[in-house]
């Protein structure tokens, strides 16, 4: 259990290495304006619901032995070039700490926990395949894991959702929301 304990943490650590790496990446204004066309287009009349099912769909690969791993800090990293990108068009965002998205917002930290979940969940499955280890034992706590990640991510789209009501309903904007 210790080891597990340890895994989880160590991965949290790597996905949030790879989501601050992403959004120190130089964005131009091109490459920001064409992302944000493309978010906008992804997040039109998004709702709770739909967040649950894009973050939910990004996190369930992340349990796939091995290839989860590098999904899940591909994810991290895309998710901080996606705060860059943001950034360069609303500069008033410029003096948040990237990382403050993650650890500072509830849904920040439930998409993190199931994040972080899935990629070592992948670690572990993989290393038991490669060790030859049955993978009968594992796959009790991989399904409990699977649900408390679609636990997480359902009340962390909801609060999302919320949350981006609240600032809309403010009448703060922010692109492509």
């Amino acid at each position: 259990m210790k080891k597990r304990i340890l895994l989880f943490f160590i991965f949290m650590a790597l996905f949030s290495g790879a989501y601050q790496l992403g959004s120190m990446s130089e964005v131009n204004d091109e490459e920001a304006q064409a992302f944000l066309e493309e978010f906008e287009e992804l997040v039109k009349d998004i709702d709770s619901i739909g967040i649950f099912v894009h973050n939910t769909s990004i996190a369930l690969p992340m349990f796939v032995p091995g290839f989860g791993v590098g999904w899940g800090l591909f994810s991290a990293w895309s998710t901080g070039y996606a705060f860059a990108s943001i950034v360069a068009v609303t500069p008033i965002l410029a003096g948040m700490p990237p990382l403050a998205l993650l650890y500072l917002s509830p849904f920040g930290i439930m998409e993190l926990v199931a994040y972080s979940l899935g990629t070592s969940r992948s670690y572990i499955l993989i290393h038991a395949i490669v060790k030859k280890n049955p993978l009968y034992p594992i796959m009790k706590p991989t399904i409990i894991e699977i649900g408390i990640m679609i636990g997480l991510l359902l009340a962390g789209g909801f609060l999302e959702f919320y949350m981006i009501s609240l600032v809309q309903e403010s009448g703060f904007e922010l692109p492509g929301i």
